[in-house]
């Protein structure tokens, strides 16, 4: 275990004010206990409030995790079966390509059928920022709206992943038929109430009783925090509210095996099954990333097994994440969209394995075009180019009094000593290389050598 957390607290603030994150809360379990809690920021910009530990936070998908466990202890009591089909349980037509979509397509994504982006457009009417109006405010309501989604699908179930909030809806749903309670009560009896999870909430009435709750931000173009609303009325894909003491809880149930001191939630073997990599990820940072059922599976992270899960409304962001094998685990909540939680989660992880977090890709990355920033020139001054990073690219102005050029560069490769990137110019492909010597930084662009300027 480290004892300073200082590294980590420097580069949280710095992300912040990078991204503009009014608040921020952590919380880091090894084994049984919780070794550090933090509140960063503000909860409440417009009265001066800090975030503490103990702030609620929208938790966003990392909701579906609770919902997927949900569903698996339904397995274990012999309710359902992972391979029976959703029409058994749910009033729909669902046959992609004629083909049928089981419990397991849900879980996994992998239903064959592209995003219907119901979640996005009921959170961006809610909150105001966008003119499409989605009034679902029930799952039969998303029943309704998938009627014809068998028509949108590209793939027969099982074979491809495509993250669908609609599909976490309908497990939703069916736990609350098979249960006989709101899907929205069965969480709390069965899941938060053993875990003591008692600041975790889904009604708008138990989140404003409560005196340490984030305002929600939007952060706009120009970087200013616009006051917001959280979108009350999504559920078992991305509804629950909480906070890092709380989720530390969650966190040390899964690292037990299903078990919270005397109590078991879920059997090590249903625990194993919702670990397990079920679908390819489409995107891939460590290689060989995976579906399990309501987490996403990093195979190997620093060569262990990374479990985790992000969230977002927008107004509130979330990641949480364990090693199983390691019996480390990390919570992390914040009151807008800014610099990814999950990338913090892993530079904590990182730490506690006692490996330098600069060897992460997006670190190593983000450090390499930080450093390509700058203003460039050709033999004597003759032309010159702005280069600039924005997200994950570095953009290449040419400019005089009257013209500019932009163009986007791609990565290809980054290295220490070389870093080579591509763009389009008049319908055809150039390379921008870039040679970084200890003293001075060059870049090769189509006919032109151009020295970065001290």
């Amino acid at each position: 275990m480290i004892e300073d957390f200082k590294d980590l607290e420097g580069f949280i603030l710095e992300k912040m004010s990078e991204t503009k994150l009014p608040g921020l809360s952590i919380a880091i379990v090894e084994g049984d206990k919780t070794i550090y809690t933090r509140g960063f920021g503000f909860r409440d910009l417009s009265s001066g409030l800090p975030a503490t530990p103990r702030t609620l936070y929208g938790i966003g998908s990392v909701t579906k995790s609770f919902t997927a466990l949900a569903i698996m202890q339904l397995v274990e009591e012999g309710k359902i079966n992972l391979d029976d089909p959703v029409e058994k349980f749910v009033p729909i037509k669902l046959k992609p390509f004629g083909e049928t979509v089981s419990i397991h397509n849900l879980l996994t994504h992998s239903l064959g059928v592209p995003a219907l982006a119901y979640a996005e457009a009921f959170i961006r009417g809610v909150l105001g920022l966008d003119h499409f109006w989605l009034p679902v405010s029930s799952p039969e309501d998303i029943i309704a709206f998938m009627r014809n989604a068998e028509k949108w699908a590209v793939a027969k179930p099982g074979t491809d992943f495509f993250y669908l909030n609609e599909g976490y809806v309908l497990l939703g749903y069916i736990i609350s038929k098979l249960s006989g309670v709101r899907y929205e009560e069965y969480i709390r009896k069965r899941i938060l109430a053993p875990l003591k999870m008692s600041r975790t909430f889904f009604l708008r009435s138990d989140v404003e009783n409560d005196q340490d709750r984030a305002a929600p931000y939007i952060i706009d173009k120009e970087g200013q925090h616009v006051a917001s609303t959280f979108p009350f009325g999504i559920t078992s894909d991305g509804g629950l509210i909480s906070n890092v003491i709380d989720l530390a809880s969650y966190l040390k149930m899964h690292i037990d095996r299903g078990k919270f001191g005397e109590t078991e939630i879920l059997s090590n073997e249903m625990l194993g099954l919702m670990e397990k990599t079920h679908i390819q990820l489409p995107y891939q940072i460590f290689g060989r990333e995976s579906y399990g059922y309501g987490w996403m599976i990093t195979p190997n992270f620093h060569g262990g097994r990374l479990v985790g899960h992000g969230g977002s409304v927008l107004v509130y962001t979330a990641y949480v994440g364990y090693m199983p094998e390691k019996k480390i685990g990390v919570a992390l909540l914040a009151n807008a969209s800014g610099y990814l939680l999950s990338h913090v989660g892993n530079y904590a992880l990182s730490m506690l394995l006692g490996i330098d977090p600069g060897r992460l890709p997006f670190i190593k990355s983000d450090r390499i075009l930080r450093k390509l920033q700058g203003e460039y020139e050709t033999y004597k001054g003759t032309m010159r180019a702005s280069v600039k990073k924005k997200g994950d690219f570095l953009y290449m102005e040419i400019k005089d009094r009257y013209t500019e050029e932009i163009l986007p560069l791609v990565p290809e490769k980054l290295e220490d000593g070389r870093a080579i990137f591509y763009t389009l110019s008049g319908g055809s492909k150039y390379t921008a290389d870039f040679k970084i010597e200890e003293d001075k930084i060059v870049l090769i662009y189509e006919r032109y050598k151009l020295v970065k300027k001290v």
